[in-house]
């Protein structure tokens, strides 16, 4: 079953009861989780749900307001220069120097860490190895294209070997050929030992990339678990039905033993099952006939991340629009 705030393992983040508000509306309402040493945690959400909040005030931009929040063993109130130290971080907007080059971003960064020269060259050389842009070095970024853009900031929150790399919406704006990429960059990342903090409002990349997910809905967390236990609370399989009466068909069904849940959409209904749908259908489609009630459309198909978000919030990304909030409330 999915998670609640129960810890194990090496915790790398802690997070308990934080809050942060912007002139009266609560971004982030009293959220709970821990990051476990080594993984892929993300934060899935739509814009405005309070992701890019939480993570700003866990890289110390943002001031703790209620709350605890501590970064690889360090509290991001007493001690934000050592979370400084000991993360690194790739933010949704591009916030490369168009003039430099590729090496002197790099090198520039390592400089303002004080990394002695030699160590300093090295890495760049395995970064650029890493993201794949050791023929772009001399390249000014800005003739570089999104997803090396993306890459090289990627290699730049990697310049000092952090033991946590925050990640907000990586891919936000790239084609998907070039996601697909960066999600390979990604992982290649977290095997060399980085632990990942990701923000998401994409399905598919939170489902693909994370160890666990944490859904962020109008700064609250509705549930916490990998991405095959979310999708398992919601059955084994759904089936999607449109009929001439949808409230007639429910009742009909809602007591077969093999449905465990139902829930209305704009046009049907979707029966979420315990057993092999394929099974299911035949006596669905029996039922409803021998009840008079006619199936416009049938759809079988597995749990997805679009769906265990829209069961637990309510409501698809698309149903409203983002809250406006001053800066970083994405």
């Amino acid at each position: 079953m999915p998670e609640t705030e129960q810890e194990h393992g090496d915790i790398i983040i802690s997070v308990e009861n934080l809050e942060h508000s912007y002139k009266g509306f609560k971004a982030v309402d009293g959220i709970s989780f821990a990051v476990r040493r080594g993984e892929i945690f993300s934060f899935l959400g739509p814009n405005g749900a309070g992701k890019s909040t939480a993570i700003n005030v866990l890289i110390t931009l943002l001031a703790k307001q209620k709350g605890s929040a501590s970064v690889a063993g360090f509290d991001v109130t007493l001690d934000p220069q050592k979370v400084r130290e000991s993360i690194g971080i790739v933010f949704q907007d591009i916030t490369l120097d168009r003039d430099m080059t590729v090496w002197e971003i790099l090198e520039f960064h390592g400089r303002l860490y004080n990394m002695p020269n030699e160590q300093r060259r090295k890495r760049i050389e395995e970064l650029l190895d890493l993201v794949e842009l050791a023929g772009k070095r001399d390249e000014r970024t800005k003739h570089l294209s999104g997803g090396m853009k993306r890459r090289l900031e990627i290699a730049r929150g990697l310049m000092t070997r952090p033991r946590v790399l925050f990640l907000d919406e990586p891919t936000i704006g790239l084609d998907p050929q070039t996601r697909l990429r960066m999600w390979d960059y990604i992982r290649g990342v977290n095997n060399e030992g980085t632990t990942i903090f990701l923000t998401t409002h994409y399905m598919d990349e939170a489902d693909h990339l994370s160890d666990r997910i944490s859904i962020i809905d109008h700064g609250r967390i509705v549930i916490t678990g990998k991405p095959w236990e979310l999708k398992n609370t919601l059955g084994r399989d759904l089936i999607y039905l449109e009929t001439n009466d949808n409230d007639a068909a429910v009742r009909s069904l809602k007591d077969h033993p093999g449905i465990r849940d139902v829930k209305f959409k704009p046009k049907g209904f979707v029966l979420m099952v315990n057993e092999d749908g394929s099974k299911v259908l035949p006596i669905v489609i029996e039922t409803l006939r021998n009840a008079g009630i006619e199936i416009s459309t049938i759809n079988l198909k597995k749990p997805s991340m679009d769906d265990v978000f829209v069961f637990y919030t309510g409501r698809e990304f698309r149903d409203e629009p983002p809250t406006k909030i001053p800066r970083a409330g994405g």
